[in-house]
């Protein structure tokens, strides 16, 4: 997977991951081979709980409040899964890693995501990601949209959400 100047790919599949939670290593590798993550790596019998461990330090930098209590838990985050940037060419192009090599699918996770939404907000703006406004809702969103306007985690939601707030507008 590359981290394109948005992260977008990563902060998506994060959001994907954290909404719902694989329930085994082989379910985590598919939605991961899915999403267009390359096989750099092995997986082991420790990725699933390591993966649900990002998964929770993740949604806590989504529901901090945008600004620097969100960037403090970001920079843990890459502090704690990153490593200096290098460049590399092992698949025939030059590109930029930001994680060692021979790592395992948890570690090779824990870069890109922590890398891909840290690029993501500071290309987007600190408030590009949060949680869906339907109450009952509250799934993880990230906001790639052009506008920067996304508060609904799908058109479903959107469209629910518009109807409630016409109906009450017409009782």
């Amino acid at each position: 997977m590359h981290i394109n100047p948005y992260g977008h790919d990563p902060v998506c599949l994060a959001a994907d991951l954290a909404n719902e939670p694989p329930e085994t290593v082989d379910e985590l590798v598919r939605r991961c081979l899915d999403a267009g993550l390359t096989r750099e790596w092995t997986p082991g019998p420790d990725d699933l709980t390591e993966v649900r461990d990002l998964l929770a330090r993740w949604t806590e930098v989504v529901d901090a409040d945008p600004g620097p209590a969100r960037a403090e838990r970001l920079n843990a985050l890459l502090a704690s899964g990153t490593a200096h940037p290098r460049l590399t060419d092992h698949d025939g192009h030059w590109h930029l890693h930001y994680r060692d090599a021979g790592l395992p699918l948890a570690g090779v996770l824990h870069a890109l995501i922590a890398t891909g939404t840290a690029m993501h907000l500071a290309g987007r703006g600190m408030d590009r990601l949060g949680r869906c406004a339907v109450d009952e809702c509250g799934l993880i969103y990230a906001d790639t949209s052009r506008t920067g306007r996304r508060r609904y985690c799908s058109t479903r939601c959107a469209n629910r959400d518009g109807v409630r707030r016409h109906r009450a507008r017409a009782s």
